[in-house]
């Protein structure tokens, strides 16, 4: 049984009217100055992969490490869908190669952002070319990703040995977005144990992660040999009792997304009430700070945050019936936050930066990618731009 969660009323965004105008103004004048920068760091990082996020404006470049890279092969997807330039889709074909390599050797593979990495590199692949090497390559990070579940604590683990008594047990509410990679695995084998856990996870991720008021935890803690709950703490929020801002987005899209494949409804009851929680916590121009527990003050925003939340919210809109009252609400929130991203955070063309979206934070204590672009904040705000510019087909 979940317990009960909060469901705020609903603010309306400071603008509305105005941001349709705005937007449909500044969406294909966006557009090409994505395309113009991803042509460009096509050229600058050949079979690199950008770092999770930029050094004084610059994205360093790694091999395929870490849980970031598929955020790149995920915008040469997008851009191959927006502009149609086959530079694009090879550039992306070759990285799927390399995310082959990396889970054939279990090459930093020891985490459950293995649905980030295998759903926006290969997963992609198999739903735009049909390509069968590239539905294999998922097939086995799947295999991975399952070897991570907890069967008595019903929880996937985030990160680390799963012996290690420091990470053991601990589900991260990221783990939403991971999902996808499992769903996925049964679909395509009609092996029920890949989606069986997902489910699991995600009700544990509902009745734990999510707080009474519908804010989120960052990270929660199960007994993984009793399956007890043991407690929630934050590794990335201001505070254990806080909310951290793209927790909370990732919640808003995560959820939905469990809904597609399973079609449980009480999943989108619980988007909206995240997503309310979310939007009712905003200051004037949409764009969130790091954390909702500093509205009003002059804390950092996280534009990367506010991407996520765009795109999970251009999500719910499709799943409400017309007669749900709160629809058009959320429409004009997405439109009022992409308005925002397209004026004030997209970065210029004579902007000292490789990136797309300006002023993220990735982790504020280790001053890790602070007031920094990003690869996640990069890739969800083309997604964004995707999905305000007509029809778009999940890749998740």
């Amino acid at each position: 049984m979940l317990h009960q969660i909060a469901f705020e009323p609903l603010n309306h965004p400071p603008a509305s009217a105005s941001d349709i105008v705005r937007l449909r103004d500044t969406l294909g004048q966006a557009r090409e100055a994505v395309l113009a920068r991803l042509r460009a760091n096509l050229a600058a990082f050949g079979d690199k992969f950008p770092a999770e996020t930029c050094v004084n404006g610059y994205y360093p470049l790694t091999e395929n490490v870490e849980w970031t890279t598929s955020f790149w092969t995920g915008q040469l997807w997008l851009a191959w869908e927006m502009s149609g330039e086959e530079a694009f889709r090879e550039a992306a074909r070759r990285q799927v190669r390399s995310f082959g390599l990396r889970i054939a050797g279990r090459h930093d593979t020891n985490t459950h952002d293995l649905g980030f990495l295998y759903t926006l590199s290969c997963v992609a692949d198999w739903r735009l070319n049909a390509s069968r090497e590239a539905r294999g390559f998922a097939l086995q990070a799947a295999e991975a990703l399952l070897e991570r579940y907890h069967p008595k604590a019903q929880i996937i683990q985030a990160w680390g040995d799963l012996d290690d008594p420091e990470q053991a047990g601990r589900m991260i509410i990221d783990c939403t977005m991971n999902l996808p990679l499992l769903y996925w695995a049964s679909e395509q084998t009609g092996d029920p144990r890949f989606a069986s856990a997902a489910r699991a996870h995600v009700n544990q991720s509902a009745r734990f992660l999510v707080r009474p008021d519908a804010s989120t935890y960052h990270t929660y803690y199960m007994d993984r040999l009793t399956g007890e709950p043991r407690f929630g703490n934050t590794q990335q929020g201001y505070a254990d009792d806080s909310c951290w801002s793209r927790g909370q987005a990732w919640a808003i899209y995560g959820f939905l997304l469990s809904f597609i494949y399973t079609g449980d409804k009480e999943m989108v009851r619980l988007s909206k009430k995240v997503a309310n929680y979310f939007l009712n916590r905003l200051p004037e121009d949409g764009v969130c700070h790091w954390d909702l527990a500093l509205q009003g003050t002059d804390a950092l925003r996280d534009s990367s945050s506010a991407a996520i939340a765009v795109c999970g919210l251009l999500e719910l809109v499709k799943h409400l019936p017309v007669s749900d009252p709160d629809r058009a609400v959320y429409q004009a929130w997405a439109t009022h936050m992409l308005s925002s991203l397209n004026q004030y955070y997209l970065a210029k063309p004579d902007d000292a930066c490789n990136g797309l979206l300006k002023h993220s934070v990735y982790h504020l204590a280790s001053d890790k990618g602070v007031d920094e672009c990003c690869s996640w904040g990069d890739y969800f705000y083309v997604e964004a731009l995707m999905r305000a510019s007509g029809s778009w087909k999940l890749y998740w």
